[in-house]
Protein backbone atom coordinates (compact mmCIF):
# COMPACT_ATOMS: atom_id res chain seq x y z
CA UNK A 1 0.00 0.00 0.00
CA UNK A 2 2.61 2.43 1.06
CA UNK A 3 4.37 1.58 -2.77
CA UNK A 4 1.14 2.44 -4.23
CA UNK A 5 0.78 5.65 -2.80
CA UNK A 6 4.46 6.52 -3.36
CA UNK A 7 3.85 5.71 -6.75
CA UNK A 8 0.97 8.18 -7.30
CA UNK A 9 2.92 10.19 -5.58
CA UNK A 10 5.57 10.37 -8.82
CA UNK A 11 3.16 11.65 -10.75
CA UNK A 12 3.37 15.24 -9.51
CA UNK A 13 4.97 17.87 -10.92
CA UNK A 14 6.62 20.93 -8.64
CA UNK A 15 3.14 22.99 -10.76
CA UNK A 16 0.95 20.43 -9.56
CA UNK A 17 2.03 21.00 -5.47
CA UNK A 18 1.57 24.32 -6.08
CA UNK A 19 -1.90 24.73 -7.66
CA UNK A 20 -2.69 21.99 -4.98
CA UNK A 21 -1.77 24.65 -2.03
CA UNK A 22 -3.23 27.52 -3.73
CA UNK A 23 -6.34 25.64 -4.15
CA UNK A 24 -6.01 25.04 -0.24
CA UNK A 25 -5.35 28.71 0.51
CA UNK A 26 -8.33 29.94 -1.75
CA UNK A 27 -10.78 27.56 0.21
CA UNK A 28 -9.39 28.06 3.73
CA UNK A 29 -9.48 32.17 2.92
CA UNK A 30 -12.93 31.95 1.78
CA UNK A 31 -14.12 29.86 4.72
CA UNK A 32 -11.98 31.95 7.11
CA UNK A 33 -13.74 35.34 5.41
CA UNK A 34 -17.30 33.47 5.59
CA UNK A 35 -16.57 32.58 9.97
CA UNK A 36 -15.53 36.47 10.18
CA UNK A 37 -18.76 37.94 8.27
CA UNK A 38 -21.22 35.98 10.63
CA UNK A 39 -19.31 35.43 13.74
CA UNK A 40 -20.74 36.80 16.70
CA UNK A 41 -24.43 36.65 14.43
CA UNK A 42 -27.55 34.66 15.12
CA UNK A 43 -26.07 33.43 11.78
CA UNK A 44 -23.53 31.19 13.24
CA UNK A 45 -25.61 29.53 15.53
CA UNK A 46 -27.74 28.16 11.94
CA UNK A 47 -24.40 27.53 10.45
CA UNK A 48 -23.68 24.85 13.79
CA UNK A 49 -27.35 23.56 13.02
CA UNK A 50 -26.69 22.81 9.30
CA UNK A 51 -23.51 20.99 9.67
CA UNK A 52 -25.40 18.93 12.34
CA UNK A 53 -27.47 17.69 9.53
CA UNK A 54 -24.94 17.32 7.01
CA UNK A 55 -23.12 15.00 9.84
CA UNK A 56 -26.18 13.27 10.37
CA UNK A 57 -26.72 12.85 6.70
CA UNK A 58 -22.91 10.77 6.59
CA UNK A 59 -23.62 8.81 9.28
CA UNK A 60 -27.10 7.71 8.10
CA UNK A 61 -25.71 5.98 5.13
CA UNK A 62 -25.65 2.51 4.21
CA UNK A 63 -21.70 2.28 5.08
CA UNK A 64 -22.42 3.30 8.38
CA UNK A 65 -25.56 3.25 10.52
CA UNK A 66 -27.68 2.39 7.40
CA UNK A 67 -30.83 4.59 8.47
CA UNK A 68 -32.43 4.25 4.96
CA UNK A 69 -35.53 7.07 6.06
CA UNK A 70 -33.23 9.10 7.32
CA UNK A 71 -30.79 9.54 4.72
CA UNK A 72 -32.98 9.37 2.06
CA UNK A 73 -34.84 13.04 4.00
CA UNK A 74 -31.83 14.75 4.93
CA UNK A 75 -30.89 13.67 0.62
CA UNK A 76 -33.76 15.57 0.03
CA UNK A 77 -32.53 18.49 2.24
CA UNK A 78 -28.76 18.57 1.03
CA UNK A 79 -29.71 18.72 -2.66
CA UNK A 80 -31.42 22.10 -1.96
CA UNK A 81 -28.42 22.75 0.29
CA UNK A 82 -27.60 26.20 -1.76
CA UNK A 83 -31.54 27.20 -1.87
CA UNK A 84 -31.52 27.01 1.79
CA UNK A 85 -28.31 28.40 2.71
CA UNK A 86 -29.02 31.85 0.05
CA UNK A 87 -33.02 32.01 1.96
CA UNK A 88 -31.44 31.59 5.44
CA UNK A 89 -28.42 33.90 5.03
CA UNK A 90 -29.35 36.26 2.50
CA UNK A 91 -28.75 39.43 4.87
CA UNK A 92 -25.64 38.47 5.46
CA UNK A 93 -24.28 37.66 1.76
CA UNK A 94 -25.71 41.17 0.81
CA UNK A 95 -23.48 42.63 3.48
CA UNK A 96 -20.16 40.60 2.85
CA UNK A 97 -20.77 41.65 -0.89
CA UNK A 98 -21.24 44.95 -0.39
CA UNK A 99 -18.69 44.95 2.09
CA UNK A 100 -16.27 42.82 -0.85
CA UNK A 101 -17.07 45.56 -3.05
CA UNK A 102 -15.61 48.53 -1.08
CA UNK A 103 -12.60 46.51 0.38
CA UNK A 104 -11.82 43.25 -1.56
CA UNK A 105 -13.16 41.48 1.76
CA UNK A 106 -15.95 39.49 2.88
CA UNK A 107 -16.20 40.59 6.18
CA UNK A 108 -16.85 43.80 7.73
CA UNK A 109 -14.49 45.74 10.26
CA UNK A 110 -14.27 43.78 13.38
CA UNK A 111 -12.89 45.14 16.97
CA UNK A 112 -9.07 45.04 17.62
CA UNK A 113 -10.27 44.91 21.54
CA UNK A 114 -13.96 44.78 22.51
CA UNK A 115 -13.02 44.85 26.31
CA UNK A 116 -13.95 48.69 27.93
CA UNK A 117 -11.70 49.88 30.81
CA UNK A 118 -13.20 50.06 33.91
CA UNK A 119 -13.05 54.24 33.34
CA UNK A 120 -15.34 53.49 30.00
CA UNK A 121 -17.36 51.56 31.89
CA UNK A 122 -17.93 54.15 34.37
CA UNK A 123 -18.72 56.91 31.89
CA UNK A 124 -21.35 54.95 30.31
CA UNK A 125 -22.87 54.68 33.79
CA UNK A 126 -23.10 57.93 34.96
CA UNK A 127 -24.59 58.84 31.70
CA UNK A 128 -26.78 56.50 31.88
CA UNK A 129 -27.77 57.49 35.26
CA UNK A 130 -28.34 61.31 34.71
CA UNK A 131 -30.42 60.74 31.59
CA UNK A 132 -32.86 58.25 33.49
CA UNK A 133 -32.70 61.03 36.58
CA UNK A 134 -33.93 63.91 34.06
CA UNK A 135 -35.96 60.84 31.88
CA UNK A 136 -34.33 61.66 28.37
CA UNK A 137 -34.50 58.23 27.00
CA UNK A 138 -31.27 56.86 24.87
CA UNK A 139 -29.86 53.88 23.40
CA UNK A 140 -25.90 52.77 23.53
CA UNK A 141 -24.94 49.65 21.95
CA UNK A 142 -21.52 48.55 22.24
CA UNK A 143 -20.25 46.14 19.69
CA UNK A 144 -18.97 43.26 20.46
CA UNK A 145 -17.66 40.43 17.58
CA UNK A 146 -20.32 40.98 15.47
CA UNK A 147 -19.50 44.05 13.26
CA UNK A 148 -22.73 46.58 13.19
CA UNK A 149 -21.10 48.26 10.02
CA UNK A 150 -24.69 47.79 8.39
CA UNK A 151 -26.36 49.99 11.31
CA UNK A 152 -24.07 52.96 11.10
CA UNK A 153 -24.77 53.65 7.46
CA UNK A 154 -27.45 55.96 7.85
CA UNK A 155 -25.81 57.52 11.60
CA UNK A 156 -23.84 59.99 12.50
CA UNK A 157 -19.95 59.45 12.36
CA UNK A 158 -18.82 60.75 15.59
CA UNK A 159 -15.25 58.96 16.24
CA UNK A 160 -15.00 60.59 19.75
CA UNK A 161 -13.71 59.46 23.47
CA UNK A 162 -16.68 57.97 25.12
CA UNK A 163 -17.37 60.74 28.15
CA UNK A 164 -20.58 60.84 30.19
CA UNK A 165 -21.12 64.98 29.01
CA UNK A 166 -20.66 63.42 25.35
CA UNK A 167 -22.93 60.56 25.59
CA UNK A 168 -26.16 62.77 27.32
CA UNK A 169 -25.60 65.74 25.05
CA UNK A 170 -26.33 63.12 22.27
CA UNK A 171 -29.55 62.26 23.77
CA UNK A 172 -30.97 65.56 24.85
CA UNK A 173 -34.44 65.69 22.76
CA UNK A 174 -34.45 69.03 20.67
CA UNK A 175 -35.39 69.28 16.95
CA UNK A 176 -32.35 71.00 16.15
CA UNK A 177 -29.84 67.88 17.68
CA UNK A 178 -30.02 64.59 14.42
CA UNK A 179 -29.07 61.98 17.13
CA UNK A 180 -31.09 61.99 19.71
CA UNK A 181 -34.15 59.65 18.15
CA UNK A 182 -31.13 57.33 16.94
CA UNK A 183 -28.50 54.48 19.05
CA UNK A 184 -25.00 55.55 19.75
CA UNK A 185 -22.61 52.79 19.07
CA UNK A 186 -19.41 52.00 20.79
CA UNK A 187 -16.88 50.55 19.15
CA UNK A 188 -12.95 49.83 20.16
CA UNK A 189 -13.59 52.09 23.56
CA UNK A 190 -14.84 54.75 21.49
CA UNK A 191 -18.17 56.26 20.04
CA UNK A 192 -17.67 55.36 16.59
CA UNK A 193 -21.42 56.69 15.55
CA UNK A 194 -24.74 58.34 16.47
CA UNK A 195 -28.23 58.39 15.37
CA UNK A 196 -28.54 54.92 13.96
CA UNK A 197 -31.28 52.96 13.18
CA UNK A 198 -31.25 49.49 14.79
CA UNK A 199 -34.05 46.48 13.47
CA UNK A 200 -37.59 46.07 15.43
CA UNK A 201 -37.69 42.68 16.98
CA UNK A 202 -40.67 40.81 15.61
CA UNK A 203 -41.01 38.57 18.61
CA UNK A 204 -44.98 38.81 19.43
CA UNK A 205 -44.46 37.67 22.86
CA UNK A 206 -42.59 41.22 24.16
CA UNK A 207 -44.21 43.20 26.78
CA UNK A 208 -46.65 45.08 25.20
CA UNK A 209 -45.90 48.27 27.62
CA UNK A 210 -41.98 47.88 26.09
CA UNK A 211 -41.91 51.26 23.76
CA UNK A 212 -39.50 51.60 20.44
CA UNK A 213 -36.06 51.90 21.89
CA UNK A 214 -36.38 48.78 24.04
CA UNK A 215 -38.28 46.88 20.50
CA UNK A 216 -35.00 48.09 18.84
CA UNK A 217 -32.40 46.99 21.43
CA UNK A 218 -33.81 43.38 21.61
CA UNK A 219 -34.01 43.44 17.81
CA UNK A 220 -30.63 43.73 18.01
CA UNK A 221 -29.72 41.35 20.43
CA UNK A 222 -31.61 39.00 18.20
CA UNK A 223 -29.09 38.98 15.38
CA UNK A 224 -25.82 39.98 17.02
CA UNK A 225 -24.00 40.05 20.66
CA UNK A 226 -23.93 43.40 21.12
CA UNK A 227 -24.82 44.89 24.63
CA UNK A 228 -27.15 47.80 24.63
CA UNK A 229 -28.15 49.82 27.16
CA UNK A 230 -31.27 51.64 27.49
CA UNK A 231 -33.29 54.31 29.32
CA UNK A 232 -36.99 54.76 29.20
CA UNK A 233 -37.97 58.04 28.56
CA UNK A 234 -41.56 57.60 29.77
CA UNK A 235 -39.92 55.78 33.62
CA UNK A 236 -36.55 56.85 33.55
CA UNK A 237 -35.93 52.96 34.38
CA UNK A 238 -32.44 51.60 33.05
CA UNK A 239 -32.31 48.21 31.03
CA UNK A 240 -30.01 45.64 29.16
CA UNK A 241 -30.57 43.75 26.74
CA UNK A 242 -28.02 41.17 25.58
CA UNK A 243 -28.55 37.37 23.78
CA UNK A 244 -32.05 38.23 23.26
CA UNK A 245 -33.08 38.72 26.98
CA UNK A 246 -34.22 42.02 28.46
CA UNK A 247 -32.54 42.82 31.81
CA UNK A 248 -35.25 45.66 32.93
CA UNK A 249 -35.19 47.91 35.52
CA UNK A 250 -31.64 47.70 36.32
CA UNK A 251 -30.26 50.16 39.68
CA UNK A 252 -27.26 52.20 38.73
CA UNK A 253 -24.67 49.82 40.91
CA UNK A 254 -26.67 46.94 38.86
CA UNK A 255 -25.56 48.38 35.49
CA UNK A 256 -21.74 48.93 36.55
CA UNK A 257 -21.60 45.27 37.94
CA UNK A 258 -23.12 43.60 34.91
CA UNK A 259 -20.65 45.89 31.88
CA UNK A 260 -17.87 45.15 34.82
CA UNK A 261 -18.65 41.39 34.53
CA UNK A 262 -19.52 41.36 30.66
CA UNK A 263 -16.26 43.29 29.99
CA UNK A 264 -13.89 43.12 32.53
CA UNK A 265 -14.39 39.82 34.73
CA UNK A 266 -15.25 37.48 31.44
CA UNK A 267 -12.57 38.91 29.57
CA UNK A 268 -9.95 38.62 32.40
CA UNK A 269 -10.97 34.76 33.29
CA UNK A 270 -10.51 34.01 29.47
CA UNK A 271 -7.11 35.26 28.87
CA UNK A 272 -6.54 33.47 32.19
CA UNK A 273 -7.66 30.36 30.38
CA UNK A 274 -5.81 31.35 26.92
CA UNK A 275 -7.59 31.67 23.40
CA UNK A 276 -9.92 34.17 24.89
CA UNK A 277 -11.72 35.26 21.49
CA UNK A 278 -13.04 31.13 21.74
CA UNK A 279 -13.88 30.95 25.54
CA UNK A 280 -15.82 33.62 25.18
CA UNK A 281 -17.75 33.03 21.94
CA UNK A 282 -18.49 28.85 23.54
CA UNK A 283 -19.57 31.04 26.83
CA UNK A 284 -21.97 33.16 24.53
CA UNK A 285 -22.97 30.33 22.76
CA UNK A 286 -23.87 28.28 25.72
CA UNK A 287 -25.72 31.64 27.07
CA UNK A 288 -28.12 31.33 23.52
Amino acid sequence: MLDQILLNFQGFTVGNVLLALLDIVIVWYLFYQILMLIRGTKAMQILFGLLIFVALYMLSKPELLDLGTVNWVLEKFIGSFIIIIVIIFQEDIRRGLSEFGKTGSLSTSTNDDDRLATSTIEEIVKAASLLSERRIGALIAIEMDAALDQYMVEGIRIDATITKELLVSLFIPYKANPTHDGAVIIRNQRIHSAGCFLPLSSNDKIDKALGTRHRAAIGLSESTDAVIVVVSEETGAISVAHCETLNRRLTTEALRDYLHKMFVQTRAKDDDAGGSALMRKYRLWKKR
